[in-house]
Formats: structure tokens, sequence, C-alpha cells
């Protein structure tokens, strides 16, 4: 998953920046429910879908392949046994796992708040329980995360492919297979990529001296630990605040509401953990053996994530698929905010195994949604995933290459109508809106080749033109609800959009935003777009979040960030009006494990290299990176250590006093949609 918080909120290791894992805990622990702080102002039932969305829906339940069955009969193929409890509790006490806040989807209705392709992942997706995916040797527990957690049967023990996000549910997924199939040892633990969801959960399942020793064998692609840490670092803040309008961190689970995260339920909210592999994957096929179990991995960097790798079994005749090809097409741009990925790396990574292993294959399973059997079936999902990409790119570029673009192409790319036949291509998690805009973004960027928009004025200052010029406030209010009323809820947002920009505290105009973002979240088919459509209408009506808890990134994850990482950072949190016509520099060196950097401070801009020292230095640090990792996480400060004789000071310190106090603390409770501060 694209972590994916979801990556679910990896958190900012730094101490500061706020996890959004914890954004939205309520009273009873669930996760996705208002805060206390908020739940007096919460309307969990949501109004009701109009009859032009009503109507919406009836056609699609009319003209798609409904008929088409075989993803249900898959998902529960293999099923062993479901837990008693629908809850998993976390060590700190909250509810890491609710599974029961969704059975509202198994009760049969056809919800017009819904859009029902959603709503049919959406079912797929209360798989709960654990599955046998080869006969006595592969095993999958699902619904206890936002990813599957897998468990091949060794010779002597259990090879663990991803792990989950919080070491909460792993636990139990293990005490599970475990109390069902008899207790069996982990000898392996194979993270197949970079995502939170599928490396947070591993110290539920090993010990950290078992890696360091060696004996547990932690198998991770090449780039594992740097992309793990460092995607969520530079604009991490930033995505942690956008993550509540992709995730829907405040939604309730009901049909109004939040219904499920595309690729899983949700994300757990319990301790996520990182230890550093032992063993990584850096040819493009590499095979190793393990407890009898003979695996091939093939690198797919670029696809899903930037370091992420899919499994051939041979003597299984099984593909693991890691989040490659699951039951969506996903995104190439995440709405939360990171990397545009490349859809034509992505197909030709498909192709490849396509071609090396989907030829003889008789099982595909994934880190997420359901495995799929039959070697024609196989060959079916993988041929139009491949294909979804490829146009995707193709299709796109073939357009912009005839002056289409990055304002239109929402309007103008059409999936091919074999594909939007084929179940195995909705873009339940990615859009073909964002993700065609992210194509062109890719290639070409942002701008669109209109010299009016290459430095366009703020919306706050160009939105009280456009209301001047269409008559002023009481017109817009007048011509808005005639489109609501007509359905025309695109048209609608386009110029409400810019009345409330322009006069941020008009109720009634933020309140019928809010009305036409929820009709518009109730049409779509990707649960982010949704989510977003739907959080935009809860912040509208109520506000930006507040009484959030803060949770700031945990000791794996501090451990886990280089130190160069950390000083790039120090350069983004500096506040540099604060240190304007300041210039000094200073050496930093880390004599535990050989690193040393100069750190200067010169036009309010903070720069770092490793591997230098500067000769006139005006102070030069030293401190073993396992004293630094303390102030990384800002539970102390370098006069602290130096005080505790943990670290020495040669030179004058008070420019790095001076330094230190001009750094922001971030925190993810900042306005993005207009007339929501409180």
């Amino acid at each position: 998953m694209q972590y994916q918080i979801f990556r679910r909120g990896l958190a900012i290791a730094l101490g500061w920046g706020v996890s959004s894992a914890v954004l939205a805990t309520s009273a009873n622990g669930i996760a996705g429910e208002p805060s206390p702080s908020q739940a007096a102002h919460f309307d969990p039932k949501g109004k009701a879908p109009s009859s032009y969305t009503a109507g919406i829906q009836n056609d699609l339940r009319k003209t798609l392949p409904f008929a088409d069955k075989r993803d249900f009969e898959e998902a529960k193929k293999g099923f062993i046994a479901a837990p008693s409890y629908t809850k998993i509790m976390a060590d700190s006490g909250n509810v890491a796992w609710s599974m029961g806040s969704y059975n509202f989807l198994l009760d049969g209705k056809d919800y017009d708040s819904i859009n029902p392709s959603l709503q049919r992942q959406a079912q797929l997706n209360m798989a709960y329980g654990l599955y046998e995916v080869v006969p006595d040797r592969i095993f999958q527990v699902r619904g206890f995360d936002l990813a599957n957690i897998t468990f091949i049967k060794g010779d002597s023990g259990w090879i663990v492919f991803d792990t989950l996000t919080s070491k909460e549910t792993a636990r139990a997924a293990l005490d599970f297979i475990n109390e069902k199939l008899g207790k069996r040892p982990v000898v392996a633990v194979v993270i197949s990529h970079s995502h939170a969801d599928h490396f947070g959960g591993i110290r539920g399942l090993v010990d950290e001296a078992d890696v360091r020793s060696g004996k547990v064998p932690v198998i991770a692609p090449e780039g594992f630990m740097e992309h793990a840490v460092a995607e969520n670092v530079y604009a991490g803040n930033a995505m942690n605040r956008r993550a509540f309008l992709q995730y829907g961190v405040l939604l309730p689970h009901n049909p109004h509401g939040h219904v499920d995260m595309a690729i899983g339920k949700n994300s757990s909210i319990g301790n996520m953990g990182l230890i550093e592999p032992n063993s990584y994957i850096t040819k493009e096929f590499e095979i190793v053996t393990i407890d009898g179990v003979e695996m091939e991995f093939q690198s797919t960097p670029g696809t899903e994530a930037p370091a992420e790798m899919n499994t051939w079994f041979p003597q299984f005749k099984a593909f693991w698929a890691a989040e490659n090809i699951t039951g969506t097409i996903h995104n190439i741009y995440t709405l939360r905010g990171a990397l545009v990925r490349d859809p034509l790396v992505w197909s030709k990574h498909i192709n490849n195994a396509l071609y090396r292993y989907g030829q003889t294959a008789s099982v595909m399973f994934a880190s997420h949604s359901w495995p799929r059997w039959g070697n024609e079936r196989i060959q079916d999902v993988m041929r139009a995933q491949r294909d979804a990409y490829a146009n995707l790119n193709n299709a796109v570029l073939h357009a912009a290459n005839k002056g289409v673009t990055i304002n239109e192409i929402q309007n103008v790319y059409k999936l091919p109508d074999s594909l939007k036949n084929n179940w195995a291509t909705h873009s339940y998690h990615g859009s073909e809106e964002h993700n065609s805009r992210a194509v062109i973004n890719r290639y070409l960027g942002y701008w669109d080749a209109n010299p009016a928009t290459l430095m366009p004025l703020s919306p706050k200052d160009s939105a009280p033109l456009y209301v001047e010029l269409m008559g002023g406030a009481e017109k817009i209010m007048t011509k808005g609800q005639s489109l609501f009323d007509q359905g025309k809820y695109r048209e609608a947002y386009e110029i409400l959009n810019k009345l409330v920009y322009a006069e941020p505290q008009n109720r009634r105009a933020k309140d019928l935003l809010a009305d036409v973002y929820e009709q518009v979240g109730y049409q779509k088919e990707s649960a982010g777009v949704r989510n977003a459509f739907l959080s935009g209408a809860y912040e509208l009506r109520h506000g930006i979040p507040t009484g959030v808890p803060p949770k700031t990134g945990g000791p794996d994850m501090i451990r886990g960030m280089s130190t160069e990482l950390w000083l790039e950072f120090l350069g983004i949190a500096l506040d540099g009006s604060k240190v304007a016509n300041q210039h000094f520099t200073f050496n930093l060196k880390t004599p535990d494990n050989g690193e040393q950097f100069v750190v200067e401070l010169s036009n309010s801009t903070l720069t770092s290299i490793k591997g230098q020292q500067a000769k006139n230095a005006d102070l030069t640090i030293t401190v073993n990176r396992s004293d630094l990792e303390s102030v990384m996480a800002k539970k102390t400060t370098f006069d602290q250590l130096v005080s505790a004789g943990k670290a020495t000071y040669a030179g004058d310190g008070k420019p790095l006093e001076l330094l230190m106090s001009a750094m922001t603390t971030f925190t993810p409770i900042f306005e993005l949609l207009p007339g929501t501060e409180q």
C-alpha cells in the first residue's frame, strides 16, 4: 500500500510530526470515529443520497458485471476458521482493530450512499480469519489489519510474508494460526516492500536479538530501510494532514461514512515497529532457500513502492504478487502526497512476472485482497492489470501529444470498455481521474502551458474577484442551489468553492458546499476519492479537527533514520527568518559508526555534507550516534548530553543553541479547505 497512513501514519520519526495512526481514536476506541472533543458536533448518519445519486447507483447496478461472482468464490475459498472476537486490543489499552464495526456491509442491503462497485469491494474485504492458499503449506490470516499476513510452512517453522501494521495485530495473527494448526516458531520473515502495513508488526513475531544474531533471517528488497523511513520525512507533516482526507480518519463506519480503504478495511492503531533486515535482495531475480522452501525473488523497484519484490514458489507453483497485483488498480499518484509512480514500469514488471511465472502458476496471492486459482484465471488477471497500467500511461500521453493538458485529461481519459467489464481493473484505490493527471504531471509537470496559470493568484485572492463578477454571494448561492437540485454537483462545487474562499465565514455557503461534496463522495468508486469528498464535507461543517492526541515517531523509526536524513530535515524545519544574517559552521562526529558531517548555516539556509570536516568550524560536536538518537527524538538536547558526559563540544555552543531554537514544530492541524479554520 502506499501507507499508505497508510501507511497509516508512518509517523514522522523526528518528534516534530504527528502520526495519523492515532488521529481518530474515539472514546470507545474504534479507529475512524471522532475524538471526544469532536463527538458533540458529529452527525454519524450523514445526509440522504439525492435522487440523482440514487439514479446513478441504480444505473451502475444494471450495467456493471455483477453476474461475475468469481471474486467472492475465491475470497471464501480455503477458509479454515474465524476468531471468536472482532476487536484486537493494543498494549496501551485502546482498540487496535475492530472488524465488527463494518458488519453493516453484511446485511444484504444495497446502499445508495455507496457506489455499488465500491460496496462490492468493501464486502469482499470483509474476509476475516484463517485461510489455506496451498494445501498444508501456505496460509493467510486476513481481516486483522489493512494487509494480509501470510504464513509459509517450512520444515521446522513459519516463514512469514509481511507483518501487518502493528505488533498487536501481528501477534494476534500468529497466536491464531498456532491455535488452529499447531504451534510453530517463526523461522524467517520476508518484507515485500517499504510501506508500514507490511513491516510495522514485526515485533509481534520475532525478537530483535534473534534478528541481529542472524538466527531469524529478515529479508527485504534493496533500498528498504531508506524508503521505509525517508518517504514520509521531507513533507511528512503535510502528508499526515492530507491523509485526513484520503483515508477518512474522522468518518464513522457506516453507509454514509467510511466503508473501505480499497485494499483492506482500515489500518490498525497499535504499536508500529521497525527492525532492520539482515538480508537484502539485490538482483533482479534471486533464489533463496529457507527451512526447506525454495523462493525466487523478483525485484520490482518503482512500482507500488520504490523498494518492492514479488516471490515465486516453484515447488508449490504459487506466485506471490506483493502489492503489485491486488484486487484494484492502485494509485499512480496518492492523494495524501508522494512522488508520482511510473505506470509503464509497473506494467513491465507485471509482464515479466506473467511470462516468467504466470505461464505455470496454479495460484496467485498477494499482501492484500484474495488469491486467484487456476492458470487461466491467473493469466487473465495479470494481463488485465498489465494492460490497465500500460493503457493509462500510453493513452494519457497520446492525448497529451495531441494537446490535452493536465487540467483537462481527467475529463478525457477513459478506461477501455473491455477493462471496465473486468473487476480486476477497477480503481478502488486509485481513480482514473487523479491517476491520469499524475501521468501528465510525471512527464510534463503541473503547468498546462497557459501563461495565465503559470503564476496564478492564490485562491483566497482570486475568489473575491470571481464572486464580485458573478454578482455576489446571493446570486452564487441561488445558482449553486439550483445546480445541486439538478444533480449537477461538479458545476455546483466549481462556483461554491469560489464563494467559500471569498467568504470563509459564510455558514450557508459552507453548508451547501458540504452537501455537494457529500453527494459526490457517495457516487465515487474510488475509496480514496470518496473519503476525500466526505471528509471535506465534515471539515466544512465542523472545522479543522481538534483534540487530536499526538504521537511522535517511535524509537524504531528514529533508529532507522540516517543522520544525513535527520540533518536534511533540520533544514526543512528551520525558520530561516529567525536566523537571518547569521553564518556559522559546525562539525558533527559520531565515533560509534565512523560518520562525520559539516553543517553550515548561511543565507537563512541550513546545508550539510557527509564525509567532510570544516577546518575553521565554529563548533565541533562529538557524540555517538546511539546517543544522538535521543536528540533526534527530542527527548534531550545537545547541552544535556554534554552535561551527562555523552557528548563533547570543541568551540562555541551558542550558535547551535540559536539554530535549534529556530526550528519549527510541525503539527498536521492546518487549514486545507477554505472556511474550515476554527
